[in-house]
Parts: C-alpha cells; sequence; structure tokens
C-alpha cells in the first residue's frame, strides 16, 4: 500500500480520462493474454509482512520515520500508520529450500531491524492488530508521510459523504465513529504472492478462494481491538469497514465493497480486472502519458499504470497483480488473508500451507471450485474470521466439518504433494506442516493464546489494560524466540 503518488485535486476531467485509460489498459491486457507474453518458467514467490511499533511500555510508536533511518535497508517500507512499517523480502523460487532461505532471510532482516530500533527506544511486534492500540492512536495526526495515504483518506470520505462507523459483535461488542480511515492501519497483515501463467491464473485463484476460510482459522491472531475481546481475526472485519466508500443507501441497493471476497468463481485474470473497471470508481485518477495499444504494436511491455493503481485501491482477499520485472511482464495471485506473526516460523508454516494446498488443488482433474458453491467458501471465510480454530467448515464430499478435522485428515496430505510440485524437499515440508497440523491437534494458535494469556491475568486482578500490555510483552519475548505459537504456554 506504500507506492507513492503525486496529485493535486482530481477534476471530473481526470476522472473521465482515468476511467478511458483504465479500459484501454484492459484492451492492451486482453491482447498480451492471447498472445503468452508473459513470463513464467521460472516463477518466484513473494512475500510481504506488516509491522506495528512500540515503546518500551508495548505502547505504539509513532516512529516510522526514525526507525526506517536507523534500519537503513530498503526492504523495509513506510506503510499506513506512523506506528506501521512493512517488509518486503526478495521474491525467490520454492525449490531448493526456497521456504527455508525466506525464514532464514526474514530473521536476519528483523533481527538487524530489531537492534537498530531498540537503540532508540522502539520494538517490532509482529501481530495482526497491536493490541495496547487505542482509538486516540488513529487520528488524522498518526498518518504516514507519504501522500498516497492522505489522498486515500480524502478520496474515501468524499466517496463516503459521512463518516466512517465500524460496528464488530464478537466476544464483546465494539462501536466507533471515525473521521478517517486510519483505523484501518491497526490491520497488520503477511501477503504471498505465487507468480503464476495466465492460462493457470483462474485455477489458482478459484483454489486460494476455496481455502481461504482454512487459511484464516488455522492462522487467526487478532482477537483484539482498542481493548476490546472481538472474533478470532477481528482484522478481516475492520479491514472491510474503514475502507468501504459506500453509504448505507448504497449498501442497501447491493453496491459491492471495495474490501471484497468476491461473488463467483472466474475463468481467466481478466475477469477481475473487468469487474475492477465496471464497478468501482476510482480513488486516485492519476493519469500517465504511456499509450500501451501503442507501446504493444511497437514491440514493447506497457506499464498499464492507471490499470495497475486502480487494481491497487481495490482491496480483494486474494488480489490479481499484473507487473513487470527484469523487462518482462508476469502474473500473480496476492493473498491477503493472513495476519502478521506469530513469529517467522508460524509465518513460514502458514506460507508452506497456502502454497501446497493450491497448487494441488489447481492440478486436480475435477478442480475444487466445480464441486461446491461460491457462497460456501463464502461462508468458510467468515466461519474463519468469526471462531478462528474452533471454527467449522463445509468440504464437498465431507460435508460441516470441524476445521482441525479437516485439516489433519485431508488438506495436510494434499498441501504436502502440492509442495512436492513446486520441489520444495521433504524436510522442509514435514516442519513446516507439522506445525499447522500441531496447531490442529492442540486447538491453539496466536489468537487462542493471546485470549487465554489475557484471561489469566484478568483472573489475577489485572485491568484490560494492564492484562493487554503484559500479554503483549510476553507475546514479543516468545516472538523472538521463533518457536511456533502453538507451543507457547500461559505462565
Amino acid at each position: 500500500m506504500g507506492e507513492k503518488v503525486e496529485a493535486g485535486p482530481f477534476t471530473r476531467e481526470d476522472r473521465t480520462r482515468h476511467r478511458q485509460k483504465v479500459r484501454t489498459g484492459l484492451d492492451a491486457l486482453a491482447r498480451m493474454l492471447t498472445q503468452s507474453t508473459f513470463d513464467f518458467d521460472r516463477p518466484m514467490t513473494g512475500l510481504e509482512i506488516e509491522l506495528n511499533l512500540v515503546d518500551t511500555d508495548c505502547e505504539p510508536a509513532m516512529r516510522n520515520a526514525e526507525v526506517l533511518e536507523v534500519i537503513a535497508d530498503p526492504q523495509f517500507v513506510t506503510e499506513l500508520g506512523k506506528f506501521n512499517i512493512e517488509i518486503n523480502v526478495a521474491p525467490r523460487a520454492l525449490s531448493d529450500n526456497g521456504l527455508s532461505s525466506f525464514e532464514e532471510s526474514v530473521r536476519t532482516a528483523l533481527n538487524h531491524a530489531e537492534e537498530r530500533a531498540s537503540g532508540i527506544g522502539c520494538q517490532l511486534a509482529m501481530v495482526g492488530i497491536l493490541p495496547t492500540l487505542r482509538p486516540e492512536h488513529v487520528t488524522l495526526a498518526s498518518v504516514s508521510e507519504n501522500a498516497r495515504y492522505s489522498l486515500l483518506d480524502e478520496q474515501i470520505f468524499a466517496a463516503r459523504g459521512e463518516d466512517l462507523e465500524i460496528s464488530i459483535d464478537g466476544v464483546e461488542r465494539l462501536h466507533m465513529i471515525s473521521d478517517t480511515i486510519m483505523p484501518e492501519a491497526a490491520c497488520t497483515s503477511t501477503q504471498v504472492h505465487l507468480q503464476v501463467s495466465p492460462d493457470d491464473f483462474a485455477p489458482y485463484w478459484n483454489a486460494a478462494q476455496a481455502i481461504a476460510g482454512i487459511q484464516v482459522a488455522v492462522g487467526a491472531n487478532s482477537p483484539y481491538l482498542f481493548g476490546k475481546e472481538l472474533v478470532a481475526e477481528s482484522r478481516i472485519p475492520l479491514f472491510e469497514q474503514t475502507t468501504d466508500t459506500r453509504s448505507e443507501e448504497f449498501k442497501a441497493q447491493g453496491v459491492r465493497p471495495r474490501v471484497w471476497f468476491g461473488e463467483r468463481w472466474i475463468t481467466s485474470i481478466f475477469d477481475l480486472f473487468e469487474e475492477n473497471s465496471l464497478y468501482f470508481p476510482a480513488l486516485l485518477p492519476i493519469i500517465s502519458d504511456e499509450d500501451p495499444i501503442a507501446v504493444l504494436d511497437a514491440g514493447g511491455v506497457p506499464k498499464l499504470e492507471e490499470l495497475r493503481l486502480h487494481n491497487g485501491t481495490i482491496y480483494r482477499w486474494n488480489r490479481p497483480v499484473y507487473d513487470i520485472s527484469g523487462g518482462q511482464p508476469h502474473l500473480r495471485v496476492e493473498n491477503r488473508v493472513l495476519p502478521a506473526g506469530p513469529t517467522v516460523v508460524d509465518v513460514m508454516a502458514n506460507t508452506a500451507f497456502f502454497a501446497g494446498l493450491v497448487r494441488a488443488l489447481a492440478s486436480e482433474d475435477r478442480p475444487i471450485w466445480t464441486q461446491m458453491s461460491f457462497q460456501a467458501a463464502t461462508d468458510n471465510f467468515y466461519s474463519g474470521v468469526r471462531r478462528g480454530i474452533d471454527a467449522d467448515v463445509y468440504w464437498p464430499r465431507v460435508g460441516q466439518v470441524p476445521v482441525t478435522e479437516l485439516v489433519i485428515r485431508k488438506l495436510l496430505p494434499m498441501a504436502a504433494t502440492g509442495l512436492g510440485l513446486w520441489g520444495v524437499p521433504e524436510a522442509e515440508t514435514g516442519r513446516l506442516l507439522g506445525i499447522i497440523e500441531s496447531r490442529c491437534l492442540r486447538a491453539a494458535n496466536g489468537a487462542t493464546w493471546q485470549t487465554a494469556e489475557v484471561s489469566r491475568r484478568e483472573a489475577a486482578g489485572e485491568s484490560r489494560d494492564e492484562a493487554l500490555r503484559g500479554m503483549l510483552a510476553t507475546y514479543l519475548e516468545l516472538m523472538h524466540t521463533n518457536e511456533p505459537a502453538h507451543s507457547w504456554e500461559t505462565i
């Protein structure tokens, strides 16, 4: 979300021209898809992890500019809130110990960043929602110094025409009004990018949609928001509501939200970009000088800047990506359902489970999306959001079943097969998928540990604020051990 943009006030002419440029970009993309011009011979995988900054008292630290300066590592970039940063890990192939290489690279970078940040009194927290965050931390004063964020805030509220209402019912209830999108900064995620061929994109995206609820359930790590215990992955409803440009009247009319699970299986990546252009007005109608059709006619590779920027303001949980690397265009499925943390090895286990399972499902003779409705996948997703590892989900030829049972009996063997197709060594597969198996056997993940630890502290007489701060302090200690969260014990 941190791409820099520069623009003044947008005119009505800007919006008309931008819409035309998006449609021209669609025409160029359609032509490219028929010409098989994309790079996919050696598919790469990418990883992004969003992080929180806290001070020595585990309170949010509004110092990302200072922290980035002392870290001095181009992998780390700004994010929406001054208490956020993000690490973009260099992409690599999953074969040849790619997952272990990811783990080593991330740990090395985070340890270096932690050491530098501690020198100015800050710590890094890898967690889906920072437990000590409060509403007063998410005001306009907390927006990072990047024109894109201010523009997005301005344009979302211009589209809404009214303040933002956040309402989440869970174990407890949160209701608040905000005059900024800054509550979105509470959402810190892990994003996995899988490079695929044009022919494979639809099967991979459909497979990713089919398992999104299972991913959220086993990887949940965001039970608290603004002092309230809500749902297992509170990051999901928070993100959906904080970027919603619709008024209540538009919601009642069935206008699609910008944070969107989707409504159907697809047959091509083109389906998604076309939906973007049909259903969503531009938030950032910035216009480039490129004529993509002329670039194609000249034998070049168009940047499709309008199409890409528009796509970047539509927050699908599995997002299509068109990008260029080394002068060659490629396509990616960007999986956005997972929270950050709790540990690097937990992140890598989640990544392995996702990559292996979608590869196996996309390779099946009778695809999963021909056996279950899209509504069933949607219901699974929100069951995983609400109940986490205690969720029940639907699966073809199995029926409604506890997610832990489904993962252990059916999905883990499939994920192992898929990782084998990627060329991942068996030892690496066994170690990482073993973490997912252990979570399911113990019905324990980051979300269950957080709620158990807070409950223990409150039972010992601590207030909710004290319990959250103490829980986070212990969480950070355990995070640095890199022992998976299912093995953590409450003291």
